[in-house]
C-alpha cells in the first residue's frame, strides 16, 4: 500500500495537497466509468485545492466568471422555463469554482502529462464496452459495487449500428473518444521514441498502439461526423509543426475524394465514381442521408440555429432559461430537440448574449493565448493537451457534449490546464519531459 501511495504522489505540484492530488488522479481515472465515484473524489480534491491559497478574486478570470454567475442567477428569476432554469445552473456554477480550485493539480507540465495518461487509461473501459457491444453483442445493464456503477450497454450500439459503449449514446461516446484521442496518440508516440530502452518500454509501446488502434476503430464505429473530424483535427497538432510540410498535403489529398463525393454541385461525371470509391456510409452520413432517406429539414443544424437566433432576438439579455429550447422547439417545429447544437447560441438563448460572449470569449482567449505562448508547438504532451482542448471546443460548435457531466468535468479540467500554462510559476510548461 505504501508503494502505491508513493507512486500516486509522483509529479505532485508543490502547491497541491497530498490527499487532493491522489483523489484528483483517481477521479480522472474513474470519470468515464462512473460520474458518481469520480465526482466524490474530485469534490474532495476541489475542497483541498481551495484551501490555503491566495483569494480567488486575485485572478481577473475568476472575477469574470463571478460576474457571469451573478448574471445567470438574475436571469433565473424571470426565466420562462421556471424551476428548470435553476437546475440548469448545475452545468455551470460548480465549474466556475473548479476553474480556480483545480489549478494546484495542473500547475506544472509534468503534472499535466501524468493526468493526460490517467485520461487515456480511463478510456479503456469505454473502448472495451463499445467494441464488445458491436463485435460480441454485449448488453447490460452491467453493475458494479452494488449498483454504484451502472453501464447501460446495448447490443449493437445506441442508436442501433452505432458504437456507444458505457456512455449510452453514440455522439457522447464519440465526444469522449475525440477528446482523448490526442492524449492517446501522444502516449504512444512517447514510447515510440524510447523503443530501444528495453522490453518494458516495448510492451508499453505495444499497449499504446493497441489503444490507439482501438480508439480509431471505435471512433469510426460511432458513425459521428464530429468524431471523424476530430481524428483529422488533432493529428497535425500532436505530431507538431515540424511535420506539417508533408502531413498537411497528405491529409488534404486523402480528404479530397471524400469532399468531392459529399458536397452538392460537383459534376456527376466526377462525383459518381468517387461515390463508388468512398463508402456510402461516409458520404451519406455527411449529407444527412440515412437508411430512411434524407433527414427532415426541421432536424438539421440549420433549422435549430435559425430557431435559436429567433429566440435570442426575442429575449436577448437574460434568455429563456436553461433547458427551455426543447419545449419551445417541439411547440413550434413539432420535434423535441434538447438544445441548439452549438454552445454559443445555446448560451445566448438560455442566459442571454452577455453570458455567451463572456464564456465563449474566455475559452477562445485561453486557446489563442496558450498557442501564442508556445503550448500548441511545444513539447509532446503540451501539444496533446492543447489539441484535446481544441477538439472539444470544436465539437461544441455543432453539438453540446458538455451536457454529459463527465465530459463537462473533463472539459473544465482541460481549460484549467490552459490557465495554469499562463500562470506565473517555476515551470510554466517549458520543463516537461516529452
Amino acid at each position: 500500500m505504501s508503494r502505491l501511495l508513493a507512486w500516486l504522489d509522483r509529479e505532485r505540484p508543490p502547491q497541491a495537497a497530498v490527499l487532493g492530488w491522489r483523489c484528483f488522479q483517481l477521479g480522472l481515472l474513474l470519470l468515464p466509468a462512473s460520474a458518481l465515484l469520480a465526482g466524490l473524489l474530485l469534490l474532495v480534491a476541489l475542497i483541498q485545492g481551495s484551501r490555503g491559497r491566495a483569494p480567488w478574486w486575485h485572478d481577473r478570470l475568476n472575477l469574470l466568471l463571478a460576474a457571469v454567475a451573478v448574471w445567470m442567477l438574475l436571469g433565473c428569476f424571470r426565466a420562462p422555463s421556471g424551476w428548470l432554469a435553476w437546475i440548469g445552473l448545475a452545468n455551470w456554477l460548480p465549474f466556475f469554482w473548479a476553474f480556480w480550485g483545480f489549478q494546484p493539480y495542473l500547475a506544472s507540465a509534468p503534472a499535466r502529462r501524468r493526468l493526460a495518461l490517467w485520461f487515456v487509461v480511463g478510456t479503456v473501459p469505454v473502448l472495451v464496452t463499445g467494441l464488445g457491444q458491436m463485435l460480441l453483442g454485449w448488453s447490460g445493464p452491467l453493475q458494479l459495487f452494488g449498483g454504484a456503477v451502472i453501464w447501460w450497454v446495448q447490443a449493437g450500439g445506441n442508436p442501433p449500428g452505432r458504437l456507444s459503449g458505457l456512455f449510452e449514446y453514440a455522439n457522447v461516446t464519440a465526444a469522449w473518444l475525440a477528446m482523448t484521442w490526442p492524449l492517446a496518440l501522444a502516449a504512444w508516440l512517447q514510447h515510440l521514441r524510447h523503443w530501444r530502452d528495453g522490453a518494458p518500454t516495448r510492451l508499453a509501446w505495444l499497449a499504446g498502439l493497441a489503444i490507439v488502434v482501438a480508439q480509431v476503430a471505435a471512433l469510426v464505429a460511432t458513425d459521428s461526423r464530429n468524431g471523424w473530424g476530430a481524428l483529422v483535427l488533432g493529428l497535425p497538432v500532436v505530431l507538431g509543426p515540424g511535420r506539417w510540410l508533408w502531413l498537411l498535403p497528405l491529409l488534404l489529398l486523402a480528404l479530397l475524394p471524400v469532399l468531392l463525393a459529399t458536397v452538392p454541385g460537383v459534376p456527376p461525371a466526377l462525383q459518381t465514381p468517387l461515390r463508388e470509391l468512398v463508402p456510402q456510409s461516409v458520404w451519406g452520413r455527411l449529407n444527412d442521408v440515412n437508411s430512411q432517406g434524407i433527414r427532415p429539414e426541421a432536424l438539421t443544424r440549420l433549422s435549430l440555429w435559425t430557431m435559436a437566433l429567433q429566440l435570442i432576438s426575442q429575449r436577448p439579455w437574460f434568455g429563456w432559461g436553461a433547458q427551455s429550447f426543447g419545449a419551445i422547439y417541439q411547440e413550434r417545429a413539432g420535434y423535441f430537440i434538447n438544445h441548439a447544437h452549438t454552445i454559443a447560441l445555446d448560451l445566448a438563448q438560455s442566459h442571454g448574449w452577455p453570458v455567451a460572449v463572456a464564456l465563449v470569449g474566455l475559452v477562445l482567449w485561453l486557446l489563442v493565448r496558450t498557442a501564442l505562448d508556445g503550448m500548441a508547438g511545444g513539447r509532446l504532451f503540451e501539444r496533446a493537451w492543447w489539441a484535446a482542448t481544441l477538439v472539444l471546443v470544436a465539437l461544441h460548435a455543432t453539438d453540446i457534449p458538455m451536457y454529459d457531466s463527465r465530459l463537462n468535468i473533463a472539459g473544465w479540467v482541460l481549460l484549467v490546464g490552459l490557465r495554469c500554462r499562463l500562470s506565473p510559476g517555476p515551470d510554466r510548461g517549458a520543463a516537461a519531459g516529452s
